[in-house]
């Protein structure tokens, strides 16, 4: 594969590139679905294919092909370049790359099995024995459940000499149950909504969610829901579990730290930031116990590799400290915007056929000193959500609402009866602000988002967020559906 790379790098040589780089990208994934008791789905794709990207005068051109041979490559070269040069006539402001040395390495997701060897009928059985118990409520009319695999073989090679290749391996699954009375539906799922919970490895992943453990349960809960009040309006107490802070974490400081969103590119389509670069080192994001890193190196993370595709090594960083805005999501190509010297590695594509931009690294809420007991027993009055159903949030990331599957009331310091359709709301920073406990080491955990979108055209990405539990002072509660 280098050797076919070697000619897209030749090329850009030859034309006078500033850099170029190939990144040949074999892809293969598996989805594996069942439905009401009955074979939902089952997917086995496979695709092969490179992306050349060339910086010529300050101007990007990026073109991809699937001809695995010399004389593909090299066309799919050339047209990089053209595409480069026109861009040049409408260049703002040159692209300037910042430095970053090269390398020659081979990194690999560490796992124990892998899932790809697992025979499909395994895992439908699996499926299948958790769908049948999900259904032993008679409430429960609709069950869903699936396993996702993906394993992305990446060789990228650069003009400035660096010549990387990886393997990526995710493993994912999801059971969900549906209850239907009187005219209301209610929802319950496991591990997580959205597809589920997915991390990077392997079909150890899977054996340890222990779906048929946990399938009677969503079943009897989403059915249970059905008859429980409507969970009570007005401004409580708030504890979030660790796979709901997941999605807070990701909506309210994934995106609104993405340096090219910051800077406004993503302004058209997608919108802005509130946290823009003047108030890096200054700003207050939330209180002096809020501590949330992005990390390439997490084992486990969705967002974990060897390198990104700018081909900048892994690496781990603040993006607010001590609840401070502190830093950003940030690549090559704009990290010199605030002074940076060097990017800390967010660049990634989805697939051959796209061009790499700036996305969402793993991100976690450090854990603190407490329990969930401890959270609950210093609420008088209170609700705690778990798992997210919907969400809305504003073009600058500050006005917010979730909406969760299922919430408990707490009154005077004990967890207290099932309520439904349970939502929150606020406004970032000051959200963040009233956060005054996080549950510690033992009860943080890795939650995987694996369907991110971003960009036009529009590509999709995988990073995990992690979190323990979380109390929040006086946040205004309410009622979805």
């Amino acid at each position: 594969m280098f050797k076919l790379a070697s000619k897209a790098i030749e090329i850009a040589g030859k034309h006078g590139a500033d850099f170029g780089d190939i990144r040949i990208v074999e892809a293969r994934t598996q989805t594996v679905a069942m439905k009401n008791g009955e074979l939902g789905g089952l997917d086995d794709q496979t695709t092969l294919g490179y992306g050349v990207r060339v910086l010529y005068k300050g101007a990007w051109g990026f073109a991809s092909g699937s001809v695995m041979t010399e004389r593909g490559v090299a066309d799919t070269a050339l047209k990089a370049i053209a595409i480069a040069k026109a861009s040049r006539l409408l260049m703002a402001v040159p692209v300037r790359l910042a430095p970053e040395p090269a390398y020659t390495d081979i990194w690999q997701t560490p796992f124990l099995k892998d899932p790809f060897l697992v025979p499909v009928e395994d895992k439908l059985a699996i499926l299948s024995r958790a769908d049948a118990l999900m259904r032993k409520s008679k409430k429960v009319r609709v069950t869903s459940s699936e396993m996702n695999f993906f394993r992305e073989h990446q060789w990228h090679m650069t003009t400035e000499g660096s010549r990387i290749e990886q393997v990526l391996l995710h493993s994912g699954a999801s059971m969900t149950a549906t209850a239907v009375e009187n005219g209301q539906s209610q929802l319950r799922g496991y591990p997580c909504s959205h597809g589920g919970q997915t991390l990077s490895g392997g079909w150890e992943i899977i054996e340890a969610m222990n779906l048929e453990d946990h399938a009677q349960r969503v079943g009897e809960e989403a059915a249970a829901l059905l008859s429980a009040p409507v969970c009570p309006a007005g401004t409580r107490d708030l504890i979030i579990s660790g796979n709901q802070m997941a999605l807070q974490i990701h909506e309210s400081v994934g995106h609104a730290s993405e340096l090219d969103r910051v800077l406004g590119y993503e302004e058209s389509y997608a919108g802005s930031s509130f946290a823009t670069t003047e108030k890096l080192g200054k700003f207050r994001y939330g209180s002096p116990i809020v501590n949330i890193v992005a990390d390439a190196t997490l084992p486990g993370g969705l967002a974990t590799a060897g390198y990104d595709d700018d081909g900048v090594k892994a690496q781990r960083w603040h993006i607010v400290k001590e609840g401070v805005l502190s830093g950003y999501m940030t690549n090559r190509e704009f990290c010199g915007r605030i002074g940076q010297k060097r990017s800390w590695g967010c660049s990634r594509a989805d697939g051959y056929s796209n061009i790499p931009i700036t996305r969402i690294c793993n991100l976690s809420l450090m854990p603190g000193s407490s329990s969930t007991a401890e959270l609950v027993a210093g609420i008088k009055d209170g609700v705690m959500m778990e798992n997210n159903v919907s969400w809305s949030i504003d073009q600058k990331r500050l006005n917010f609402q979730f909406g969760c599957e299922i919430g408990w009331l707490i009154k005077n310091g004990k967890k207290g009866r099932m309520v439904k359709n349970p939502t929150y709301q606020g406004i970032t920073p000051e959200f963040w602000g009233s956060c005054d406990a996080i549950a510690g080491p033992a009860e943080w955990r890795l939650w995987g988002v694996a369907n991110c979108g971003k960009g036009q055209p529009g590509q999709r990405a995988m990073m995990c967020h992690g979190s323990s539990p979380a109390r929040f002072r006086k946040v205004k509660i309410g009622v979805h559906g």
